[in-house]
């Protein structure tokens, strides 16, 4: 999807702010990590179908929100997309018909949770690659209305196969609930052929992208 937040080679928004503080600033801003760490996304929900939302923000709000407040909005929109609550009860602040509450986990049963929750995406290939190591590829100039990881940046750019990885669930349907692998890669784009003649000709950026991306 092309909007605000792919911010990958854009100029205006002024130097990245460094804090040299903790990750937390406010103490919602733990319960808000907590809260997401201890499963309260609605059943079938992707980490692609996440993603997606936080692209769908109104562009003024992503810009102001900070990175948990943008998780928080997220949810919000995640939780009632799936009619876990109404916008009527997440304004009132409570549901008309609140379900009985679960049973209380402890902190270690989280952590042991996560540990166990590492999730693999990849598939077994169906077809045979289209591209090989070494093989110079372009990546196709698409303007998708939906969720993609080809970024802005690098569309409609050539760039060289530096590895194969077999095949990988394609995030762009899996936002959409549709869980298919492909093919995926991992492509060396010269600065140059990103940025233009003032980038150092001595720079590449690689990227893992899927063969669909491509020409």
């Amino acid at each position: 999807m092309d909007g605000t937040h792919d911010l990958g080679g854009k100029q205006g928004f002024g130097p990245i702010p460094i804090d040299d503080n903790e990750g937390f600033h406010h103490d919602w801003e733990r319960r808000m990590w907590a809260m997401a760490r201890s499963g309260i996304s609605p059943p079938g929900m992707t980490i692609d179908w996440f993603r997606h939302g936080l692209e769908r923000m109104v562009p003024s709000d992503y810009l102001s929100f900070s990175y948990f407040e943008k998780w928080c909005a997220n949810y919000f929109m995640l939780l009632i997309d799936a009619n876990t609550f109404s916008m009527s009860e997440a304004l009132d602040g409570h549901m008309k018909e609140p379900s009985a509450p679960r049973s209380a986990i402890s902190v270690e049963d989280v952590l042991l949770a996560n540990r166990r929750s590492c999730a693999d995406f990849t598939t077994v290939a169906e077809e045979k690659p289209k591209f090989s190591v070494g093989e110079s590829v372009t990546t196709k100039r698409l303007m998708p209305a939906n969720h993609t990881r080809l970024p802005a940046y690098a569309r409609g750019a050539t760039g060289t196969v530096i590895t194969h990885h077999g095949t990988h669930l394609l995030p762009d349907t899996g936002a959409q609930g549709v869980h298919q692998g492909e093919h995926l890669y991992t492509v060396a784009f010269g600065a140059v052929e990103l940025w233009g003649d003032d980038a150092n000709p001595n720079d590449s950026v690689t990227l893992e992208l899927w063969e669909s991306y491509f020409v």
